[in-house]
């Protein structure tokens, strides 16, 4: 497998991570986490405007640069690092997914939204009997005319405060499967219960009563949508995979600066062997858990089968090394480490909110049991 980025993909990363330690303060974010608007619009807009990170993954037709799944996990990387807020992942690699697949002048003009940091986009599928099978929906769209109507409940709606467009899941009488339609925000009839999640991010239930939208609000095939959303949920793990790398790098260097300062007993506590061990184990679960993201972002091309092991290996893999190196680190901090003031206890929220996102740990753990039995 090879690991080594081109020339490209090293200058991506490093711009990337140059404007983030220059433009993205850790106070201001998490600022506008708890009390502001839940993410900073600037940011935002310098994303796709001046780093042009929001186009990158997404085709040159629609304003994108062409790039591909690497790209994605190298700009998530660097956002994970940085404890970025803003909505990348839900946006640009689940919603950007989606439309790319359906195709057709909506979706076209919706990437090309996203791409100019016009269009934020939050996928409504899970609900509350669906478990994790996003094929299992019972919110129902039915035709009136020309239009489409939707009624039903979504809950956990990541990014839905923030969003312009919703992507929402629904059956349609006499189909198989879910279809995909996309609600602009505010339409009428749609009810937003928004909430603070515990990793400082903002997410919704929904409530669509007789929620009326275009012909054109359909997205790809009526009924046809299933497999669509199996490869998004397997790009959002590759994508959160990485950024989960990239938090746990930033905690793990952290740590080990931090055991270098702290002293007891006249001496470093970094010079204590037993505390050299444990930050040993954080090193090598943070090795398994980035070749661990690589292989799901190599992966995601294969066949589904074969992409759906390798995203249920990483989910399982990050979850595992997410819940070691955040609890070892908070407690080589002691007390300190759960304050507002340090950024571990952050980074610790944040990968703790990993580990349960796209389903938890034991789930992918059952997942890849299922996939790879004879």
């Amino acid at each position: 497998m090879d690991f080594e980025l081109t020339a490209e993909q090293q200058l991506l990363r490093n711009t990337v991570t140059d404007f983030l330690t220059a433009r993205y303060d850790l106070e201001k974010s998490r600022a506008a986490a708890r009390v502001g608007a839940g993410w900073q619009p600037e940011i935002w807009r310098a994303f796709a405007e001046e780093v042009g990170i929001l186009g990158a993954s997404l085709p040159e037709a629609v304003g994108g640069f062409g790039g591909g799944a690497v790209e994605t996990m190298i700009i998530a990387e660097a956002l994970g690092g940085a404890l970025v807020v803003e909505p990348y992942v839900d946006t640009v690699v689940v919603g950007g997914g989606l439309l790319r697949r359906a195709g057709g002048a909506r979706a076209e003009s919706l990437l090309q939204g996203i791409a100019a940091g016009e269009v934020i986009a939050g996928l409504a599928a899970l609900e509350a009997d669906s478990g994790y099978d996003l094929t299992r929906v019972s919110t129902t769209a039915r035709r009136d005319g020309d239009a489409w109507v939707l009624d039903g409940t979504k809950i956990v709606v990541t990014s839905a405060p923030l969003a312009t467009h919703l992507l929402v899941t629904a059956r349609t009488p006499g189909s198989d499967g879910p279809s995909l339609f996309v609600v602009d925000a505010g339409t009428a009839g749609l009810t937003l219960h928004s909430y603070r999640t515990i990793d400082e991010r903002r997410a919704a239930d929904i409530v669509l009563e007789n929620v009326r939208v275009p012909g054109d609000a359909l997205l790809g095939t009526e009924g046809a949508a299933g497999d669509s959303l199996a490869t998004a949920v397997d790009e959002a793990i590759a994508a959160l995979s990485a950024e989960a790398v990239g938090a746990m790098r930033r905690v793990l260097t952290d740590t080990v600066e931090y055991a270098k300062q702290r002293h007891q007993f006249g001496v470093p506590i970094a010079s204590f062997q037993v505390l050299q061990h444990r930050m040993v184990d954080m090193h090598l679960e943070l090795e398994q858990a980035t070749a661990a993201a690589y292989l799901i972002t190599l992966k995601l091309d294969a066949e589904p089968p074969i992409r759906a092991r390798a995203a249920a290996a990483a989910k399982a893999t990050i979850g595992r090394a997410a819940r070691f190196i955040g609890q070892h680190a908070v407690q080589l901090h002691g007390a300190m480490g759960m304050t507002e003031e340090l950024p571990i206890g952050h980074y610790f929220k944040r990968l703790t909110a990993i580990q349960n996102e796209w389903g938890p740990t034991t789930h992918h753990i059952t997942r890849y049991a299922t996939l790879t039995r004879p």
